[in-house]
């Protein structure tokens, strides 16, 4: 089928832009979801409604009964099943697809912004926002807004998993009897009808089912995983906008975490230092806290 191969396709590039629980979210759909129903649930319900037979001879009872037993067929509901959770993956590969292109735009004018003399360029670089989301592999870096839209459209996925087990169990529930007992109009009475290897079809509906359960569990842990990743980095950027003693306690001094930080406190040492020079070279006493004997005021950096 022409429309599934397009599907993968489409699939087959958000698996790129995905997390490692959404590529096995993705092997699931195409394995044990898409594979299974085209090559299994298509042939076992062939004969679905030309083997579903009924004891009466009366025009109309067959059919009624039938549409009654199953307002839609399990083939074409797990059609629309698989469609549906996977639109919104389909969505967020049109918003990534529309990032990277605007992405793309700001990597040209910042190539010809090096062509340009110092001014010119860095007048440039407040003007347009350095790409964040691309790497320089070529891979997306899931954040900000790319977050966001990732986060929802697991939402959606796992809203629509629900609903549609939901559905199924209202609509027929998640095994078949080999006998369905018909009262509709215009049977006469009440009919007996049989439905083909209804044995065969219950395993598969369970299967189906296991296999949306697994969907459904993966979404809901990677939307768990989003959500720990996202505080665990909020957490690191507090941590780096902290701002730490200038000269903190020797029993309690830790290691310097960037280069600034180092050549800020070499800088308050050293006129710490020169200001004590100061004070002995002049006697010390009342007349160095004195101002007009200090001419020195504080140095703030």
């Amino acid at each position: 089928m022409g429309e599934w191969d397009l599907l993968g396709r489409l699939l087959d590039k958000v698996q790129s832009h995905s997390t490692v629980i959404g590529k096995v979210w993705l092997t699931v759909l195409f394995v044990f979801r898409i594979l299974v129903l085209r090559t299994g649930a298509e042939k076992v319900w062939g004969d679905e409604q030309s083997d579903f037979v009924c004891n009466t001879q009366q025009p109309g009872c067959e059919n009624v009964c039938y549409d009654l037993a199953f307002p839609i067929s399990h083939v074409r509901f797990w059609f629309l099943q698989i469609i549906a959770v996977a639109t919104p993956k389909l969505i967020y590969l049109g918003h990534v697809l529309h990032v990277i292109h605007l992405e793309k735009k700001v990597k040209e004018r910042m190539k010809k912004q090096a062509e340009l003399d110092d001014q010119a360029s860095l007048f440039l670089r407040r003007a347009y926002k350095v790409p964040k989301y691309t790497k320089s592999t070529g891979k997306i870096s899931i954040r900000g807004r790319l977050l966001h839209s990732y986060v929802l459209h697991l939402v959606a996925k796992i809203v629509l998993e629900v609903l549609f087990i939901v559905g199924q169990y209202f609509l027929y529930g998640f095994t078949l009897q080999t006998r369905y007992i018909c009262t509709r109009f215009p049977c006469p009475h009440k009919v007996d009808c049989f439905l083909s290897r209804p044995t065969e079809k219950s395993v598969i509906i369970w299967f189906m089912l296991a296999s949306a359960f697994v969907s459904l569990v993966l979404s809901i842990a990677e939307l768990f995983y989003l959500c720990v990743k996202a505080v665990k980095e909020c957490m690191a950027r507090r941590q780096d906008y902290t701002v730490t003693p200038v000269t903190p306690p020797l029993s309690g001094r830790k290691a310097f975490k960037s280069c600034d930080e180092m050549i800020q406190n070499c800088v308050n040492l050293e006129l710490q230092g020169w200001k004590l020079g100061v004070t002995g070279v002049t006697g010390g006493g009342d007349e160095a806290a004195k101002p007009e004997n200090n001419n020195m005021g504080e140095v703030h950096i």
